[in-house]
């Protein structure tokens, strides 16, 4: 189970259906009184002993400014957590920056790589994560990563944006379509979690685990429901 943070404007905001021009700051969350990031991973944390989180630096993403020092500093306060970053990373001198921090995985989204060349120079590096990225049907992907599985590294996130935070469950058919394809590889689905059914069925279909948020801070995901369905 790995909790997201998604970072826009120095705070953390609540992502809805990939609409990224619409996020608003964090409300109403039973973990965190507050957006800031901090306050809002040390709110995950008191739920739930996670071992990872996974950060989404929207504005570097956007690339209209970056939260490099924030995820510096959350790296600092919360020494235990693994924390994967997708930074809107399109370059290998921001993969090195993020992998001189010991406990950060870089995420390298399909919606950020014009060809496959950052995937092939880093196809040695054990901390790499890829990002395959879908709106709807529609494939985020100008690289065509989908479709160079002998690239994919050992851990697969399939991203629906249009299901992120909006409550339809999670993409099944992507996922079962992907892993057909995976091989060893360990595919973590991200999108559309709602609840412990939703979960069990992730378990059930062969996912490692799964990326979610607003299930957490809206108390559909409690304690006593990591703790039975921990994948």
């Amino acid at each position: 189970m790995i909790p997201v943070v998604d970072l826009m404007g120095g705070v953390v905001v609540h992502a809805r259906a990939g609409e990224r021009q619409a996020y608003r700051p964090l409300t109403g969350s039973r973990l965190s009184p507050s957006a800031a990031p901090e306050a809002v991973v040390a709110g995950l944390l008191a739920l739930h002993p996670f071992r990872r989180l996974y950060i989404a630096d929207l504005d570097a993403i956007l690339k209209r400014g970056d939260h490099a020092a924030a995820i510096a500093s959350l790296a600092e306060r919360f020494p235990t957590l693994e924390l994967w970053v997708d930074s809107g990373l399109d370059e290998r001198r921001a993969v090195d920056r993020l992998l001189a921090l010991p406990a950060v995985r870089p995420v390298l989204g399909s919606e950020s790589q014009p060809d496959a060349s950052l995937l092939v120079a880093l196809s040695d590096e054990p901390r790499l994560v890829l990002s395959l990225d879908l709106r709807g049907t529609e494939r985020l992907d100008p690289g065509g990563l989908f479709e160079r599985p002998e690239l994919w590294p050992a851990d697969l996130i399939v991203m629906t944006l249009a299901r992120v935070g909006a409550g339809q469950g999670p993409d099944l058919e992507a996922l079962r379509a992907v892993l057909a394809r995976a091989g060893a590889r360990r595919l973590w689905a991200a999108g559309g979690v709602r609840d412990r059914g939703d979960l069990l069925a992730l378990r059930a279909l062969g996912c490692a685990g799964v990326l979610v948020a607003t299930a957490l801070h809206d108390g559909r995901l409690d304690a006593a429901a990591l703790a039975e369905t921990a994948l």
